[in-house]
């Protein structure tokens, strides 16, 4: 073994600086056969019983367990154990579990270490287990080389501003804004466009339980809007955004309506009628158009109506109806509010087809999923389906498109990646509208066209069984043969073809005359990188909104303060969006609701003894307000030094290599800490340990 680390071996077997007897106990976890399966545990557990400082070292096979958890306290409560070392899983996994463990038998959280056993050694040394073994000794060594420096830390206290702000007002947004509004916490709720509701005001039904969506979705409104800790603005985005959690201090910017609160109804009708613009109508997704002065849809909240000021030419017919309550001049304000916390809660958006896909954009009679529920919609109680003014009796509905995606396969989006996840809520909604056809219209024969069917909520199978029932036709391709949808020849009774190698009666190729062709459109996010970037929040491969863990921190991003609810962080259908929806909020309540808030105290630390106020530090973080330099008075003159403010430092660690001086560290991973560790890792077995 190096002199070095004997020597200082022996220096740290005595105390700590405090003048403690450092007692460690170590205890190597066999994971239920996923580390002992390789790991000869109970040699590691020998091994490291002959080290200073060990008073105790055991095994177990599950430490998560209550049972390994309770040896543990026992440990520290019987045999004065002081630090604690546990050898398992992925510390992502565990640590918090057993931070709490420490912190219930007395001791400071902070004078435990995790060693990743699993994924660093036994999952990757495949049939090696000698090898392993001795791996694992040194992994266990290091961290018990760490555990001799630790130090009780104190976590950051931080004053919580009990507000969170809620951007989005679809039923993500609004869920979350009153939960948390009704645990006692004030909400500020903004959204971007003139009216609430998201994509949920644009459904007829939902499912599994067939309720009218938007008369859910109006309950839920008004609830939000008649608590009294809630602010609704609408027409509003967030422009800026600066502090930490507990303390956020972030602007608004609030475009005009154009239209009085107090507009009567009359009036309202009246302007809409005499404004001469039309455009598409979104609500409707283009399938009818609607006036630069519009209400979203009837019975839409806010009940205003609203200037679209993109497509309003300033005619002022509708002020030569009635003036009064009519502002034709967008007077946008900007205003900044302090809140604790952000629920980022943006929805999606449906996929756009690429002009041809399936012939999208090229035949009149392809037309998107959603498209669809708007057609039936405006159909009403019509005994018959009409499309470009004939008769439909013949549909296609094609699933996958634009999700489950294959590189090589299918064009990228304009980013260069593919949709390669799965949208999850197309197959019920696609076998939900094929029943809701074939009970309105019998005539009308439909032909389900899918690759795989993904009906995974409960009562969702239901609706493929009853499709079944209903004599909708299926037929199954492969993902690297994809339908054709071509032009019918001339004098065919319908217009459009669609060419398939079906699965379902082993490749034989169809051919199926239709007069509609529906594609059950995949699930996309909605394009915030402005606010990705104000807010310092990641997207994940698939461009959804990154949570740290989905087990553990299911909605929580790896900035603290900021959560997801809904379809910002994946597909999901309202019940999820719903349930996420309140997880976030039950985070901001947990967060705010003491008026405190408690952050991990792994950040930098300045010795000031040994600061010379060069900058350096300053110059490589990341981190807005993490770090600065301060001019203090020292023996009558006035120098430089850093300064690192707790709650905006990530503790990564760029400063402390920056540092010309070495008078930064980041606590609880400490240069010192790392140089034991290297060492420890770095040493010679002793000859009795070899073979035992």
């Amino acid at each position: 073994m190096p002199e070095t680390s004997e020597i200082r071996r022996q220096k740290d077997s005595q105390s700590n600086p405090q003048g403690e007897e450092i007692r460690i106990g170590v205890y190597t976890c066999h994971c239920g056969g996923n580390i002992s399966d390789v790991v000869r545990c109970e040699k590691v557990a020998k091994v490291l019983s002959e080290m200073p400082n060990v008073v105790v070292s055991r095994t177990h096979m599950a430490m998560c367990s209550d049972a390994g958890q309770a040896m543990v306290e026992e440990d520290i409560r019987e045999r004065g154990v002081n630090r604690v070392v546990i050898g398992a899983c992925a510390p992502s996994l565990h640590e918090q579990t057993f931070r709490r463990t420490v912190a219930r038998a007395g001791l400071n959280p902070y004078l435990y270490y995790h060693v990743c056993l699993r994924e660093q050694d036994s999952w990757v040394s495949g049939g090696d287990c000698e090898g392993a073994t001795e791996k694992a000794i040194r992994l266990m060594a290091a961290g018990i080389a760490k555990a001799r420096h630790l130090k009780a830390l104190d976590p950051i206290r931080l004053d919580a501003k009990q507000r969170a702000l809620v951007i989005g007002g679809g039923v993500a947004g609004l869920r979350s804004a009153w939960d948390i509004a009704r645990r006692g916490i004030q909400v500020t709720l903004i959204e971007k466009s003139p009216f609430l509701g998201g994509r949920m005001a644009q459904l007829e039904t939902t499912f599994p339980a067939g309720e009218t969506a938007r008369e859910l979705l109006h309950d839920l409104i008004e609830r939000v809007l008649a608590h009294p800790n809630v602010t609704v603005h609408t027409r509003a985005e967030l422009v800026g955004v600066r502090g930490y959690v507990g303390d956020f201090h972030v602007q608004i910017r609030r475009q005009s309506r154009g239209v009085s609160d107090d507009f009567a109804q009359a009036q309202a009708e009246a302007a809409i009628a005499a404004c001469p613009v039309e455009v598409p109508d979104e609500f409707n997704y283009g399938l009818t158009t609607r006036k630069a002065i519009y209400r979203a849809y009837p019975g839409c909240t806010p009940a205003t109506p609203a200037i679209d000021w993109e497509n309003c030419t300033l005619c002022g017919k509708c002020l030569q109806v009635n003036g009064q309550g009519i502002d034709l001049e967008n007077k946008p304000e900007t205003f900044e509010i302090n809140v604790g916390a952000v629920v980022v809660a943006t929805g999606f958006r449906p996929y756009e087809p690429r002009q041809g896909e399936y012939g999208y954009g090229e035949f009149p009679e392809v037309v998107t999923l959603p498209q669809l529920i708007r057609l039936l919609a405006l159909a009403g109680e019509s005994e018959g389906l009409e499309w470009n003014g004939h008769p439909v009796r013949n549909i296609a509905m094609i699933h996958c498109v634009g999700s489950r995606q294959i590189e090589g396969i299918h064009e990228p989006q304009p980013d260069g990646q593919v949709n390669d996840y799965c949208s999850r809520v197309c197959c019920t909604a696609t076998l939900h509208l094929a029943n809701e056809l074939r009970g309105r219209f019998p005539n009308v024969n439909v032909f389900d066209v899918y690759q795989d069917i993904r009906t995974y909520g409960r009562g969702h199978e239901d609706y493929y069984t009853q499709a079944s029932a209903n004599m909708v036709r299926f037929l199954r391709f492969h993902a690297e043969e994809p339908p054709e949808v071509v032009p019918a020849p001339d004098g065919d009774s319908c217009p459009v073809l669609v060419k398939i190698k079906d699965y379902l009666t082993w490749g034989e190729e169809i051919e199926v005359p239709v007069d509609l062709v529906v594609l059950a459109v995949g699930i996309m996010p909605r394009p915030i990188d402005d606010l990705i970037k104000m807010l310092k929040i990641s997207p994940g491969t698939d461009r959804f909104l990154l949570e740290v863990h989905p087990k553990l921190r299911p909605v929580e991003t790896a900035v603290p303060g900021i959560v997801l609810a809904g379809t910002a962080q994946g597909p999901m259908n309202i019940q999820e969006s719903c349930a996420a929806a309140s997880a976030a909020a039950a985070k901001v309540a947990v967060l705010l609701g003491q008026g405190l808030v408690e952050l991990e105290p792994f950040v930098a630390r300045v010795d000031p003894e040994r600061c010379r106020g060069s900058g350096q530090c300053v110059e490589v973080c990341c981190y807005e307000d993490a770090i600065s330099l301060q001019t203090f008075s020292v023996n009558g003159r006035e120098v430089q030094r850093a300064v690192v403010t707790p709650a905006n430092c990530t503790g990564c660690g760029a400063c402390v290599s920056a540092c010309p001086n070495r008078a930064i560290d980041v606590q609880g991973w400490t240069l010192e800490q790392y140089e034991a560790m290297v060492d420890a890792i770095a040493a010679d077995l002793p000859a009795s340990e070899v073979g035992v």
